[in-house]
């Protein structure tokens, strides 16, 4: 166990977030595969607390059916009416503190609408807390335009933080300090217990400002710290759709360039899009215009793209997939998928197997060496190893009530155009003629023709569509042929 290992994470989490114009409450808004507070649950799981509680309140039932799905170990609390950052805070002490937890250590408090941060800041953050010995740490990040943020006063001897002045209250002096607050803190717990106890809501806007514990403990002796963030994009909030698009942007550009530097080719980092639960191995090519989503996982030598999107898909060693869609789909070893082909889930396909241009497959096994080259829809199937598929043929699986299965052996040669009517099998080694409907088993070895005979009426055109353009055509084709006989 970390020595900094904080006795809890306070995630605040219960505003409307009224900017988004969303019925989505703020906080369950996405990027890169996960919400926002799923971000900063995440980075906060990192420090391993011993509690970690979000601050719930707008949509509350909502945010907690989300929050037990991402993790299952996150304690809520209930903010009912919104009445500041203090009473969040003091409300989440109040619900750990009914369960019998007596807090002894170190509580981080974090924002639950700022996804870039990372985990790694957090701790940083608690390492200066103890290093400096500060009853509070502020984490604060130098920015390059800092109008509109709260500025951090430093004492200039020690360093301590002797204020945060909001921008509209600052001198120019002040306005002209670059390094702001980002309304991430660590506190020690007994100090916070005492002072959420003190803080007053005679401001303008009636409530209780988690920022006014700072002077309540300077007051009462204590140091007040700061901690500067390594890169002031993690502290970025999201308050509306263009800040959710830059912060999807940006993290994004992170999690590209983490591949990149662990060996994965990215052709075009700007038109390509990952999420977190995305992984790599080395020598991956990903060209231009490739999503690559959920717990896709894409193996050593493989290339994705272009102009793909992959959801918990697994892509195997030296695999090609481009122009696809797929959705729960298993690519094997050295298999080649597309153009413009779309798997479906549970898409099986094997090693060095094929899924060519206009290729639809769902719930289908495809074994090693067999190709659907083009034009077909596959699906409730199981294909053994080495088989050709004809091109245009249909699996027809679906009777207008239930999905029936159907059987293709290893060996097997199917015609152009084939319907398989199921429940059907076909043998091994068996062939199928083209244009032919199946709707009985083939046995192993047989040749299946299942079409009617086919019946030339001449002269059809000339009685049927006198004067056409066709029948003339037909009337000069006959003539060459009897000038040659």
């Amino acid at each position: 166990m970390s020595a900094n290992r904080p006795a809890a994470v306070v995630v605040l989490a219960a505003g409307e977030g009224t900017r988004m114009k969303s019925a989505t409450p703020k906080v369950l808004h996405a990027l890169c595969g996960r919400s926002l507070v799923g971000h900063v649950v995440a980075a906060s799981r990192e420090l391993d607390p011993e509690h970690l509680v979000v601050v719930v309140g707008h949509a509350r039932e909502q945010v907690r059916a989300h929050l037990s799905e991402v993790d299952a170990g996150v304690r809520t609390a209930v903010q009912h009416e919104q009445l500041g950052t203090g009473h969040a805070v003091r409300m989440a002490l109040d619900e750990l503190s009914d369960s019998g937890v007596v807090l002894d250590g170190t509580v981080i408090v974090v924002c639950g609408d700022t996804p870039l941060l990372t985990g790694e800041t957090l701790r940083r953050l608690g390492e200066t807390h103890a290093a400096d010995g500060n009853a509070v740490t502020v984490l604060s990040a130098e920015v390059p335009d800092a109008t509109g943020y709260g500025r951090i006063v430093r004492d200039a001897a020690s360093g301590a933080v002797t204020a945060i002045v909001e921008h509209k209250d600052a001198s120019e002096a002040q306005r002209a300090v670059r390094e702001i607050n980002s309304g991430v803190f660590a506190f020690d717990a007994r100090l916070l217990v005492d002072a959420l106890g003190k803080v007053r809501t005679d401001n303008s806007q009636g409530e209780e400002y988690l920022t006014d514990v700072l002077g309540i403990v300077r007051e009462a002796g204590h140091r007040v710290g700061a901690a500067v963030a390594a890169d002031h994009r993690e502290i970025l909030g999201i308050n509306n759709r263009v800040q959710l698009a830059e912060a999807r942007r940006l993290l994004n550009e992170r999690l590209l360039e983490r591949a990149m530097l662990a060996g994965v080719t990215v052709v075009d980092p700007a038109s390509t899009f990952v999420d977190v639960s995305v992984s790599f191995e080395q020598d991956v090519t990903v060209h231009p215009g490739t999503q690559l989503l959920g717990a896709t996982h894409v193996a050593s030598g493989a290339e994705v793209g272009p102009h793909s999107r992959l959801t918990d898909t697994s892509v195997g060693e030296g695999a090609v997939v481009s122009f696809t869609v797929a959705e729960g789909a298993r690519i094997g070893v050295g298999a080649n998928v597309g153009p413009y082909a779309y798997l479906r889930p549970g898409t099986d396909l094997g090693p060095r197997s094929k899924a060519g241009a206009y290729v639809e497959m769902k719930n289908a096994s495809v074994g090693e060496g067999t190709k659907v080259p083009h034009l077909s829809y596959v699906g409730d199937a199981t294909i053994g190893e080495f088989t050709n598929i004809g091109a245009a043929s249909v699996f027809v699986n679906y009777d207008g009530e239930a999905k029936h299965h159907t059987t293709v052996g290893s060996h097997c040669r199917t015609g152009s155009d084939n319907m398989f009517v199921a429940p059907v099998t076909i043998g091994d080694g068996a062939y199928t003629a083209a244009g032919s409907v199946i709707t009985k088993d083939v046995p192993p070895g047989s040749l299946a023709v299942a079409r009617g005979q086919q019946r030339n009426i001449e002269g059809w055109v000339a009685r049927k569509r006198p004067g056409s353009a066709a029948a003339q055509a037909a009337a000069a084709a006959r003539r060459e042929s009897e000038g040659e006989r």
